[in-house]
């Protein structure tokens, strides 16, 4: 266990000790970064931790002249000798996270600054095993360098990623080189295997699959990966480096038997495997079972006048012409006979007052457009499901469903989170069965296409997004977020995730009132973030932490 000393507190004029950071000096050879943990003897034989926020070097010379006198007037092949060796010094900015014995009062000048070992790190980011309560692991710190090098796992409270604490995470970074979905991955296999080992609550699992065929392999294991990999998840996280297990694969209806009648980036000799397997359906949307879902439909048409809701409201509660309407090909015929002028006034009465017409030509310009997709059929035969049917009726404990929309236009991917989201959120508040998952997990890819800002506020989607985050946590239905740009994303949404992860994103990004509370090295740091490497803020952890996680142990495919 390393308790090497590295130097001692300096408190100036200009840069005193406070009861939130101290300043301390160290050997200019002394290599420390940005979140290592540093220890220093206070009062009361009690000790102050601190994580390292900025490190700078100084020297005794007053200006740039000075150095540049001091090489031999700017020869460069010249080392400083003799007289002109110039004095230098590391000294370093940390912040205070805790003290032993709730001592807050500033740490004194020239007390000695050491490094921590593994027990000292877990102590001083509440990561005990006597204060972390219902233990999940988030990933492992790795932290100094040489021979005091060191990894700790790092472990969360899960009451407070998963209810009833806290609930929801959001991941961002840029695209490719933040490892968003692997990330998220990595947390979401291990609250499976909590959930599997611990008895008590049970949890099940909805991810959508947005990129290639990235998702659609999850239960079959990662056959390159790493020995190094498969050593972090024995030895340094005590995780299983196996793959998810009890999944069922969802691929949306195609009209072309050529691709096993789906649409889907997966192989099709892949997907007649998981079919055969028992692993893997085809889902279909019909009239029948989607007319109370018209308005999902429409989630992106900006409707600030209610004229589309009004046509929705209307077909939805078989008026007119809609009673007994069971096909999208009878329903575009009933709605064609809308779009013709019926009268002088150009209006459709109802007993409900007047729909114009030219309402109706927009709303069948809309749906008409968004039912163009193979998806949404005629009938359901055997081989196929209806996604809400399949929620409602055999989404159980354990149970890992992941639904493939890579291959969707925009408006059927809506269309389909949308209905997936309502139909888990109908179990959770009121289905007829005794064995509903006391938690329901929702991962969601590309969140900017469902609450980013830009979004219409009447959006149906929004709204129930913006239901699970706020009320999720009481009902058990926790949101897995992920973006690019979390400054584009509703502020209710992100406002409400108790749990943030920020992996590689840019400058421009870094410069948004979003990220206005984290310290300005900590914002720099974000724009080299390697893959494998996350800055978590979570509210039991008592700062910020700079968090690596191995390879995913499920099935990887290049791009995607």
């Amino acid at each position: 266990m390393s308790t090497k000393i590295i130097g001692k507190v300096s408190a100036t004029e200009k840069c005193p000790s406070t009861i939130d950071d101290f300043y301390f000096w160290t050997d200019k050879k002394e290599i420390l970064s940005p979140f290592d943990i540093v220890k220093v003897e206070h009062e009361q034989g009690s000790i102050t931790y601190g994580v390292v926020e900025e490190i700078n070097h100084v020297t005794d010379a007053p200006s740039h002249f000075t150095s540049y006198i001091s090489s031999d007037f700017g020869n460069i092949e010249t080392d400083p000798i003799g007289n002109m060796m110039r004095l230098g010094m590391n000294y370093v900015k940390a912040r205070v996270v805790c003290n032993t014995e709730n001592i807050y009062t500033p740490v004194l000048d020239s007390r000695r600054v050491s490094l921590c070992d593994e027990n000292d790190v877990k102590r001083a980011l509440g990561l005990s095993d006597d204060e972390v309560k219902n233990p999940l692991v988030c990933g492992y710190l790795q932290m100094y360098q040489g021979d005091a090098a060191i990894k700790v796992k790092v472990v969360l409270n899960s009451h407070f990623l998963i209810g009833p604490d806290g609930a929801h995470i959001n991941v961002s970074g840029i695209s490719g080189l933040a490892a968003k979905t692997s990330y998220s991955m990595f947390l979401l296999k291990a609250i499976q295997e909590k959930f599997r080992t611990e008895k008590g609550e049970t949890a099940a699992f909805v991810f959508f699959n947005v990129k290639g065929r990235d998702l659609m392999a999850i239960d079959e294991p990662n056959k390159e990966l790493p020995q190094a990999d498969i050593d972090i998840y024995r030895d340094t996280l005590q995780l299983s480096a196996r793959p998810f297990d009890n999944v069922t694969y969802y691929y949306p209806y195609s009209k072309d038997k050529m691709t096993e009648n789906v649409q889907s980036y997966a192989q099709p000799s892949d997907i007649r495997s998981q079919i055969d397997a028992g692993k893997a359906s085809i889902y279909k949307f019909t009239f029948e079972k989607c007319q109370d879902k018209l308005d999902l439909l429409l989630a992106n048409e900006d409707d600030s006048t209610g004229t589309l809701e009004s046509c929705v409201n209307f077909i939805i509660n078989q008026e007119g012409n809609f009673k007994g309407v069971e096909k999208w090909s009878t329903f575009n015929e009933k709605l064609s006979e809308y779009t013709q002028t019926a009268s002088s006034t150009g209006a459709k009465k109802t007993d409900k007052g007047e729909i114009l017409v030219t309402s109706w030509r927009k709303f069948k310009r809309c749906i008409s457009k968004a039912i163009q997709n193979d998806v949404f059929g005629k009938s359901i035969v055997d081989g196929e499901v209806d996604l809400t049917e399949e929620i409602s009726n055999n989404l159980r404990d354990g149970r890992v469903m992941v639904i493939d929309i890579a291959r969707l236009d925009e408006n059927t991917q809506s269309f389909v989170f949308g209905s997936v989201a309502r139909a888990i959120y109908d179990l959770k508040l009121g289905a007829d069965r005794t064995d509903i998952p006391d938690k329901v997990i929702l991962f969601v890819d590309e969140l900017n296409k469902y609450a980013s800002n830009d979004v219409p506020k009447n959006s149906p989607i929004l709204r129930q997004l913006l239901d699970i985050a706020e009320r999720g946590r009481s009902l058990g239905i926790i949101l897995f977020s992920v973006e690019q740009f979390r400054s584009a994303i509703h502020d209710r949404v992100k406002g409400n995730c108790a749990t943030h992860a920020y992996g590689r994103t840019n400058a421009i990004e870094v410069s948004k009132p979003d990220y206005r509370y984290i310290p300005k090295v900590y914002q720099n740091m974000m724009t080299r973030l390697t893959p494998g490497e996350y800055i978590i803020s979570n509210p039991a952890l008592r700062s910020l932490v700079n968090i690596k996680f191995p390879r995913n142990a499920y099935k990887q495919f290049p791009n995607g």
